[in-house]
């Protein structure tokens, strides 16, 4: 294949794509699950020869596309979305075609550059201080990874690194139970342990109690460890928790210890100023992290990691050996040095293409009728007989169950996902199995939203 190739096929892939998009509605949101079903279609042994791009874009079609959950559905209610607005396709087109890699600034000085205002319109959009500053991340998870990297060698005085950590005090981080799993895998991956990321205890509302935070670093203290972050949660996965921002920082604060804000899916929300209150005080944190390939519209992966002093990010993860180096350019931004790959793509384009084909109105729009549309299915849901809403609407996450018991809302699950008109997930809350609607896709319509308890009603 050449490039005269590929301008025919991208031409072929464009018409594809609009016809996949303008037919999902009709296809099973969720792909059935039979397990080696693809794979058994492959042959065992790679080709010696080449194969024309008509049989290869054939089996395309026959036998990767059955077996695909469509992420784009409008009717995705399953985990978090993970949108593609068509904005942010055109710029990811054109990324893949320039095929950058950003690792330094002297690579691709636009890639470093159009990042360096995107971070900034989106801290603008977020209404968070002007000295916040940040960079584009692949996921939440090496955001918050690299948060506890940082936070771990601020604690050791920045030994660790050289150092290592054996025969170091016993370090702490803290977090309460709806914080995501990659708390955990960072716990892990830093050294620092599993055993020792405390889980703090919650509030009825399901928010860390910052007297229990309190307590709980005094202790580890006085027992010799060395407390070295916190991490507070704006959207919990599971149900939409939201810590009491500010009085945990203001606790942290106190006691000496950084505060990272994993608000993944939920600050996108926050371009709404009425949204704002769930997450007051975030302007004390010391690191956060939002994907606006949630729901904003970007497409995956695009996570922003807003850091109030990118120095002690930098001190910690950055490495510039010569062949790095810009000569005469001692001062330039190399956002390699602030996470932990060196290689780049060149994500912030289609942030650039979003916001300025949808503007922050047409995108906060998009957000406050996800969130409208949420809190009508939940009260259309509860008013239909055996219908339990367990937690109510966080922005646009609820859970529900049968009042039958747990056997009976798995089962109605299962029946809803192989349906194929809707995807649900599950997830336990307080012991107990519940459905778990997350409101969210790009596209989707009040309708689609209205068929979730149309569709839980015909399959009770």
């Amino acid at each position: 294949m050449n490039h005269d190739d590929l301008l025919l096929w991208s031409k072929r892939a464009a018409d594809w794509a609009h016809e996949y998009h303008a037919t999902l509605r009709d296809r099973p949101v969720r792909a059935p699950l039979v397990p080696g079903a693809v794979a058994g279609q492959l042959p065992r042994t790679p080709p010696e020869a080449a194969e024309p791009m008509e049989a290869i874009f054939a089996d395309f079609e026959r036998i990767a596309l059955p077996g695909m959950t469509h992420w784009q559905h409008p009717r995705f209610f399953a985990y978090f979305p993970a949108n593609a607005a068509p904005a942010s396709m055109l710029a990811e087109q054109l990324a893949n075609a320039i095929a950058a890699q950003g690792m330094i600034w002297q690579t691709s000085p636009a890639a470093t550059e159009i990042e360096q205002v995107m971070v900034d319109w989106l801290r603008q959009a977020l209404d968070l201080p002007p000295g916040m500053v940040g960079t584009i991340h692949d996921s939440a998870t090496t955001a918050t990874l690299s948060a506890v990297l940082t936070m771990r060698e601020r604690a050791l005085g920045w030994q660790g690194n050289a150092a290592g950590l054996s025969g170091q005090p016993r370090l702490r981080l803290y977090a309460s139970a709806e914080t995501h799993s990659s708390v955990d895998k960072a716990a892990r991956l830093s050294g620092i342990g599993q055993d020792n990321l405390v889980k703090i205890p919650t509030d009825p509302g399901l928010s860390m109690r910052p007297e229990a935070l309190a307590l709980l670093i005094d202790a580890d203290r006085r027992a010799g460890a060395l407390p070295a972050g916190v991490i507070l949660c704006a959207g919990g996965t599971s149900v939409g928790a939201f810590d009491r921002i500010g009085d945990c920082i203001a606790v942290a604060r106190a006691a000496g210890v950084p505060v990272h804000v994993d608000a993944a899916w939920a600050g996108s929300a926050m371009i709404c100023p009425e949204f704002r209150p769930l997450w007051a005080g975030i302007e004390g944190a010391d690191s956060l992290v939002f994907n606006p390939h949630k729901w904003l519209g970007a497409q995956f992966d695009c996570a922003v990691q807003f850091v109030s002093d990118p120095g002690a990010q930098i001190r910690t993860l950055g490495l510039r050996p010569a062949y790095l180096a810009t000569p005469g350019e001692d001062e330039i931004t190399n956002f390699n040095e602030w996470t932990v790959p060196l290689g780049r793509r060149f994500r912030a384009l289609k942030l650039w293409f979003l916001i300025r084909a949808y503007g922050l109105d047409g995108l906060r729009s998009r957000i406050r009728n996800h969130v409208a549309w949420a809190e009508q299915a939940a009260r259309d849901l509860a008013a239909l007989p055996g219908v339990e809403i367990v937690t109510p609407p966080s922005l646009s996450l609820f859970t529900f169950a049968l009042s039958a018991g747990c056997g009976a809302t798995e089962a109605l699950l299962a029946r809803i996902n192989d349906d194929g008109r809707l995807y649900l997930t599950p997830t336990r809350h307080q012991g107990r199995s519940v459905i778990r609607v997350q409101v969210g896709q790009f596209d989707c319509t009040a309708e689609d939203v209205a068929m979730i308890a149309r569709v839980v009603g015909q399959l009770m």
